[in-house]
């Protein structure tokens, strides 16, 4: 693909030629040689009310790159994956510089970069991780359009992975590909995804959050000639792993950070691996023993439709495949069966404890830190996961005075979910995308300004997070 600088009109869009405070080739004078096929040009809007399409688009089509197979890049679906019930509202049009490219250094040409530069700039980053295994599109609706509206920079990645492709449709297992992962536990479609593959292990996805976080700096300062003031990571499920490891690992360049529900990642203790096979075994038949197993209780609607069907249907059993095909890859996911993995059996006989101990979170925060997490997520369930990482933070710092007084925030979304569309179909649950952005504003606020930031609470249905909040967690994981 080649380099595209648009310097003034859209033709096509008839639009009003913004002032150009920043240029494509500023940017691309200081980054260039970091990326290939690199797409630049100034947009007359930087938010996704921009009408533009094809190489001008804020979010691109899915299968926009050609060379790729179906599926492999699809920005339009992963942008609703975070976001997709309620958008964030967008007041007028962000002028400014878009950049997306593919980074040179990783030979499997996955490795992926965005880069959106407002000429109006409030002199601080925002640099976003991405869930699941979806694409630097991710947080579009979600993020992106919330920051830069505010006069933030905006960077985000893909972990270094595409997203997947398909192998076929057939009843078994293709044996074409041992690492084929079915869709769910009906379907005959079996696909591969990239992270699974040799050249891609999970350790990546912290390198590649830090490496963005060089490059968007480097691309801010070629841009308005200086670094930024601050620099913070925010980011969904996977993409909340991405931001616990970037302010434990790298606070030299981020100020601090938000994870919404992020991945709880411990090969000593519970984790994915562990609790899935749980909720696959006991479904439908004994709701009770995947509530035992640290899981929220289901829920049903007026039409009868299950909050954990639909988690069984599009979400635990390839959640599953994909983490055991890439860090246990010895058992027999369906000759075996997903369902009867036992993870602490499978720590005596392979090297998946290590592996998962290979990209552990480890607590150990040196930034400001703030989890927002719902009560009711069946995917990554709060127990082993928000709360999890909260109880690691707190050990981490007994008996260890560095950077002790990097604060961390739990707060806790009472009836949210993992997956913000459910919110649609169960009137009980609650949307968590208001808290997680005044969690950001709290967390900027904190740091820019030294304002204090609220306790750990239990956010209340219809509520917001409050500085006068009685500190603690949520009583129930399901309130009436």
């Amino acid at each position: 693909m080649r380099t595209v600088i648009m310097a003034g009109l859209l033709s096509s869009l008839a639009l009003a030629a913004p002032a150009q405070a920043v240029t494509c080739g500023d940017v691309l004078a200081r980054i260039g040689g970091q990326l290939a096929d690199v797409n630049c040009f100034h947009s007359p809007d930087l938010t996704t009310a921009n009408p533009a399409t094809g190489p001008f688009a804020t979010t691109p089509a899915n299968n926009a790159i050609l060379t790729l197979p179906a599926l492999a890049f699809t920005p339009i679906t992963d942008r609703g994956v975070i976001s997709p019930t309620v958008h964030t509202a967008i007041a007028g049009p962000v002028p400014g510089i878009q950049l997306d490219a593919r980074y040179a250094d990783d030979a499997t040409g996955e490795a992926r970069f965005l880069l959106r530069l407002p000429d109006t700039w409030n002199g601080d980053l925002v640099v976003a991780g991405a869930s699941g295994t979806r694409s630097e599109f991710n947080g579009d609706w979600a993020w992106s359009d919330y920051v830069l509206q505010k006069g933030f920079a905006y960077a985000s990645q893909n972990k270094g992975i595409l997203n997947l492709f398909l192998v076929g449709v057939s009843v078994a297992a293709p044996a074409s590909d041992p690492l084929a992962c079915r869709l769910n536990p009906l379907s005959p479609v079996w696909v591969h995804f990239y992270d699974n593959d040799p050249a891609k292990p999970f350790t990546e996805w912290q390198s590649r959050m830090v490496q963005a976080a060089r490059t968007a700096r480097e691309g801010v300062k070629g841009a308005y000639d200086h670094f930024p003031r601050h620099t913070f990571a925010v980011g969904t499920s996977n993409g909340g792993y991405q931001v616990r490891r970037a302010v434990e690992e790298a606070p030299d360049l981020f100020d601090g950070g938000v994870d919404w529900e992020g991945t709880f990642v411990d090969g000593d203790t519970f984790n994915i691996l562990s609790d899935l096979p749980a909720a696959l075994r006991n479904f439908p038949s004994n709701p009770a023993a995947i509530e035992a197993a640290g899981y929220p209780p289901d829920i049903h609607n007026a039409a009868g439709a299950s909050l954990y069907a639909n988690y069984w249907g599009q979400f635990w059993e390839v959640t599953q495949c994909q983490w055991q095909k890439r860090l246990d890859p010895t058992y027999d996911t369906y000759g075996a069966g997903a369902a009867n993995y036992d993870y602490f059996a499978r720590t005596q006989v392979s090297d998946v404890e290590q592996n998962l101990n290979a990209f552990a979170t480890t607590g150990k925060i040196k930034v400001p830190l703030i989890t927002v997490a719902g009560t009711m997520d069946a995917l990554l369930p709060i127990k082993h996961h928000a709360r999890a990482y909260a109880d690691k933070v707190a050990a981490s710092r007994k008996g260890n005075d560095d950077q002790r007084s990097a604060q961390y925030r739990l707060y806790e979304v009472q009836n949210g979910n993992h997956i913000e569309t459910y919110v649609d179909q169960f009137p009980q649950l609650q949307l968590i995308q208001p808290h997680a952005q005044k969690a950001f504003d709290l967390l900027v606020d904190h740091v820019e300004n030294g304002a204090a930031l609220p306790p750990d609470q239990c956010i209340p249905r219809n509520g917001t997070i409050s500085g006068n909040a009685t500190p603690g967690r949520c009583a129930q994981l399901l309130a009436p």
